[in-house]
This record gives C-alpha cells, sequence and structure tokens, in this order.
C-alpha cells in the first residue's frame, strides 16, 4: 500500500498538470479574444496585445532568471547562434502572435481554431522543402486527410470573412516557420533549450520585432484618440495569463513527454471549439463544421502518431521531440 501512495500521487500530480495546461490554454484564447473585442475594454489593437505580451515575458523571464535566481537558463547560447536562430524564431514568432490575434477580429475563435488543424501540412511541406521531412505515400495521404477536414470545416462555416481566414493562415505559416527553425536549432546545432530558457532568449526579440510594425500600424491610431483609458489591471492579468500558460507547459513537458502534450493539445482544441459556441455570439457551429474538424483531426492524430514512431525508432524520442516541439505559449493560442 506503501508503494502505491507515491506512485498514485504522481499520476494525480501529473493530471492536475494537464488540467492546469487545457483550462490556462483555453482561458487564454477566450481572455484574448475578449480583450480583442470587447467594448468595455475598448482595445481592439492585437499588435499592442502581442507587444505587451512580449514585453511582460521579457522583464519576468529577466527577474526569475537573473535577479531572483528561481530559474535557470540553459548554458550554450552564442552570438552567431542567437543571429542565425533565435532571430529567425523570434520574428516568425512575432509573426504567429500579430496576425493570429487580429485574425480574431474577422473570425470566431470556433473557425480560428479549426482552420489551426492545418498547421501539420504547413509544417510538413516547409520541413520537406528545408531537408528535415521525406515524402512518402503515407505522409501525402494523412496531409491530404488534415487538408480535406480543414476545406469541409470552412464550407460549413456560416460567417466567413476572407480577410480573416488571410490573417489565421498566415498566422499558421508563421508558426510552422517556427517550428522548423527550433527543430534546426536542435538538430542541426545542438542546442536544447527548456521552454524557460526559450523563452528568455525569444520573447526580447519577437518584442523587437513586434515594435517596429507597431509604431507604424497602431501607434497612429492611438495618437489619434482624444483621449484612450485602457484598464491596465485586465491588460497585466492578461499578460500574465499568457506567462502562466508558459510556465505550465514547461511543467507538463518535465512531469510527462511529448506525446501527452500533443494528446492534451487535441483535447484543449475541441474544448476551445465547443465552448466558443456557448461563449460568443459570433459562433455558430454547424454539423459540417465538426464534421469536417473531426476529419482533420483524424489526421493530425495520425501525423503524431507517425512522428512520434519515427523519432522513437531513432533512440531520441524523449529528447529531441521535448526541445523540438515545445511551444511557447502564443496570445492567440498556441496550437500547442
Amino acid at each position: 500500500m506503501a508503494d502505491r501512495n507515491p506512485v498514485l500521487k504522481a499520476e494525480l500530480l501529473t493530471y492536475a498538470y494537464l488540467l492546469l495546461y487545457i483550462a490556462l490554454s483555453s482561458g487564454q484564447i477566450f481572455f484574448n479574444k475578449w480583450v480583442l473585442s470587447s467594448k468595455e475594454i475598448n482595445f481592439p489593437y492585437p499588435l499592442g496585445l502581442t507587444l505587451l505580451h512580449m514585453v511582460f515575458s521579457s522583464v519576468l523571464c529577466f527577474l526569475l532568471t537573473k535577479v531572483f535566481k528561481i530559474m535557470k537558463v540553459e548554458e550554450g547560447m552564442t552570438a552567431e547562434i542567437y543571429a542565425t536562430s533565435v532571430v529567425p524564431i523570434g520574428a516568425t514568432f512575432a509573426m504567429t502572435l500579430w496576425l493570429g490575434n487580429t485574425a480574431y477580429l474577422y473570425i470566431s475563435v470556433a473557425f480560428a481554431q479549426m482552420l489551426k488543424a492545418i498547421m501539420p501540412v504547413a509544417v510538413f511541406i516547409l520541413g520537406v522543402a528545408a531537408g528535415l521531412e521525406v515524402m512518402s505515400c503515407r505522409m501525402l495521404l494523412i496531409m491530404s486527410v488534415i487538408s480535406f477536414g480543414v476545406l469541409v470545416a470552412s464550407y460549413g462555416e456560416i460567417n466567413i470573412s476572407w480577410i480573416g481566414v488571410v490573417y489565421q493562415m498566415g498566422g499558421v505559416i508563421g508558426e510552422a516557420l517556427r517550428l522548423i527553425f527550433m527543430e534546426i536549432l536542435v538538430k542541426r546545432k545542438g542546442l536544447k533549450l527548456n521552454p524557460i530558457s526559450v523563452m528568455y532568449y525569444v520573447s526580447p526579440c519577437s518584442a523587437f520585432c513586434l515594435f517596429i510594425p507597431w509604431i507604424f500600424l497602431e501607434k497612429p491610431k492611438l495618437d489619434a484618440l482624444e483621449s484612450w483609458n485602457f484598464p491596465p489591471i485586465v491588460l497585466t492579468l492578461n499578460s500574465l495569463c499568457t506567462f502562466a500558460l508558459n510556465l505550465s507547459v514547461f511543467l507538463v513537458i518535465t512531469h510527462t513527454s511529448a506525446l501527452t502534450i500533443r494528446v492534451a493539445g487535441v483535447v484543449k482544441d475541441w474544448v476551445v471549439v465547443l465552448l466558443s459556441a456557448l461563449l460568443f455570439a459570433d459562433t455558430k457551429l454547424t454539423l459540417i463544421n465538426l464534421c469536417g474538424y473531426a476529419i482533420a483531426i483524424a489526421g493530425v492524430a495520425a501525423y503524431n502518431n507517425h512522428k512520434l514512431k519515427k523519432e522513437a525508432s531513432r533512440g531520441s524520442s524523449n529528447d529531441a521531440e521535448s526541445s523540438a516541439s515545445v511551444p511557447i505559449a502564443t496570445s492567440s493560442v498556441s496550437n500547442k
């Protein structure tokens, strides 16, 4: 009986971490949608919101690692690696957050989540172009299933906004590029970073990449306002939730595996799709929507299974997948 207690405690702790991740990831998506769309908050500035998240994350990472030294930053970063890998990762991450958040101004949370299911297709195509993936009949079939499912889900969308679709697909491409750069950083340059280290290095770079377009695109709009009074408590809490989501990813990866985080991500996606129909008036789910999304998710599950088996056969599943696939929590919600 004594031997079972520690095991039971560890299992309960793992489930607690998973529930925390799913709750924070889903909640952050709804929180961002509310901040950007709510008339009470009156903050329709996705670029500014994302910039705020990255600045907040940069400051907190610095305080936690350098001032209070609660967490440790992995060693091995050089100027050459930073310039050739971290900067592209930071830039593509900024692109993902910016475009993904902007999409919420035009399309529903549920439809945005359905479009994100196309992510493996974008990652695979870019991976083949970068020499990281090999084209095969099986992978071509899986990619076709995912694409077909997303097309069916899109066909079933009642109030489709093509501007929102373009923004969301741009965010998907940005995220796919980020994952490719992450894989190059791990596989070709041999640098393995935990999520806290990734946040420490990438957040300032992403903030800088977001600051430049913010000056030209959203700052003039703010300057044109006669007066503005955005609630600092709400925006600070929103940024804090984003950072907490990153920490929850760190806990899940540390105590489980790459397969677990992938399965949890699929569960989270369904939670977001179904809850959004209850929380937001702009979400109208149809049977075609749900059938198409189910087909796409089946393809995503097959893709994840194929990737995990492939990594396991190489004997490096745990280390390589954990480092290359750990998503930095996106303000649009990362398809983590």
